[in-house]
């Protein structure tokens, strides 16, 4: 059961954040604008929110530190995922190149800046956001063990995050013209809706997430930070094409690849897996070989917003 409990553990480290990041991914793709650049959007909040925590982990200290560094994340990925909002929908220009031109810049920004400041590129701090035992919830028989031990707050944040996501996009008038701008931006607009303002406000929204996700993701699996969120930003697409950009599907999507980083980063305490004669190497390899294959057989039957990828010109109504 040790064992179990630690997969368990293990795979809310790696699931939230990249449930998180899908979520937001989720809601440019309906409002019609590609969002490729979730990479550098992490590690732009990535490098903001651990930033911060080493510039007042000295004064400050435990969830509320760990909680202003989030904020601070998520304001940088929604600054940042303005350049993509900007260059898409006003510029209208190719929306996978400009992602992939904030993916590229993301990275060397980060580094240069962190040499500029403190004269290296990785960026320490100390993780006092662990949490033992959540108090009395900790205590309940099985689902304590699994849920309410050796635990971060940002899961029960990501989960709080889903649920309001995932409410807000299926149930209210916001979420109704944000996935008519994705799918009809000519209907949405004839209506009297703004398309270019619910598209920005889409991945306004994304790039929150995204660098929200960036720092819980370095917080829970390393004490450094060397720009780099580990692909984890393409995963986070993967996830969103397996969940076919519907918002349970993108939950279950999220697990099944946190399962698999699972197995890659924590096979040696796993005695079934160590024993095998299996190189290092291949275990590394799991998440990714798992993204292509998903990819492979479920990107043929994608149920992609209509509208994605398109850039809307008011006047050729």
């Amino acid at each position: 059961m040790n064992v179990a409990y630690f997969v368990v553990q293990q795979t809310m480290y790696f699931a939230i954040p990249l449930l998180i990041v899908a979520i937001g991914a989720m809601y440019s793709e309906r409002s019609g604008v590609i969002n490729i650049a979730l990479e550098g959007i992490m590690v732009m909040g990535a490098f903001a929110g651990i930033f911060f925590i080493n510039i007042f982990q000295g004064t400050l200290s435990g969830q509320g530190l760990f909680l202003l560094a989030m904020l601070v994340a998520g304001l940088t990925g929604g600054l940042f995922s303005l350049l993509h909002a900007f260059a898409s929908i006003n510029m209208k220009a190719d929306q996978t190149i400009s992602g992939t031109a904030l993916n590229l810049f993301a990275p060397a920004f980060a580094i240069f800046t962190a040499r500029m400041i403190q004269g290296m590129q990785q960026i320490q701090f100390t993780d006092t956001f662990h949490i033992n035992k959540v108090p009395v919830l900790g205590d309940i028989p099985v689902i304590g063990d699994l849920f309410f031990q050796n635990c971060y707050i940002s899961t029960y944040i990501g989960i709080l995050i889903f649920a309001v996501a995932a409410f807000v996009i299926k149930n209210t008038r916001f979420g109704l013209r944000l996935r008519a701008c994705g799918e009809h931006p000519g209907a949405a607009d004839s209506v009297g809706v703004n398309v270019y303002k619910i598209r920005y406000a889409g991945v306004i929204i994304s790039g929150v997430l995204g660098g929200i996700g960036g720092l819980i993701f370095v917080v829970p699996t390393s004490t450094n930070f060397n720009a780099s969120v580990a692909g984890y930003g393409f995963l986070a697409i993967a996830v969103l094409i397996f969940g076919q950009w519907r918002s349970n599907k993108i939950l279950m999507a999220a697990f099944f690849f946190g399962i698999m980083k699972t197995l890659s980063s924590a096979y040696s305490t796993i005695p079934f897996l160590k024993s095998l004669p299996i190189p290092n190497e291949v275990y590394k390899m799991i998440p990714y070989i798992a993204t292509l294959v998903v990819l492979a057989f479920f990107s043929k039957n994608s149920q992609a917003p209509k509208a994605e990828g398109i850039p809307y010109d008011k006047g050729s109504r």
